[in-house]
């Protein structure tokens, strides 16, 4: 066998360490447990170590691992024996300081998948509808769209109190 691999074992490791839990809680809002996420996470780090891809810098690496995490996901949930489940291992994740259980969040994972990742890009992680354009491949438009539609339904699903930022 080959070793035709283009990043050392150090580079992976800077990446890894540079974008885990930002993988960690997309894939996440997607499986909605601990042990399928982890599952992915692991897939999407595998890929970037069998990628010849070049990066142009930190942002286009963290968009491409965002938009691989994000497909494997999918595809992981297409599957016809995979199932939805519930949230009760939420509480459980570790490894992440911030990621509590609350009311907004669970709604904001109940959204459906085009929602999902592009209030968590811009509420959670601070990225603005420009670079989550950037990032998911979509018109800016169909960004802010989602963003407005997806407040709509949060609106709905949590009630008139809730607090636009």
């Amino acid at each position: 066998m080959i070793n035709s691999l283009s990043r050392t074992d150090k580079e992976i490791a800077d990446i890894y360490s540079r974008h885990v839990k930002t993988i960690y809680r997309i894939c996440f809002t997607y499986m909605k447990n601990v042990a399928d996420t982890e599952d992915i996470v692991q897939e999407t780090f595998i890929k970037l170590m069998k990628s010849f891809k070049a990066f142009e810098n930190e942002e286009h690496e963290k968009a491409w691992l965002i938009r691989t995490a994000t497909n494997l996901c999918k595809d992981n949930l297409r599957n016809w024996w995979r199932k939805r489940e519930n949230l009760e291992d939420y509480g459980n994740i570790q490894g992440i300081d911030h990621f509590q259980s609350d009311t907004i969040l669970e709604a904001v994972m109940s959204l459906p998948d085009k929602y999902k990742t592009v209030v968590y890009l811009y509420y959670y992680d601070g990225y603005t509808s420009v670079e989550i354009a950037r990032i998911l491949t979509k018109p800016q438009s169909t960004i802010r769209n989602y963003l407005h539609e997806a407040r709509n339904v949060l609106r709905t699903k949590l009630g008139s109190d809730l607090n636009e930022e």
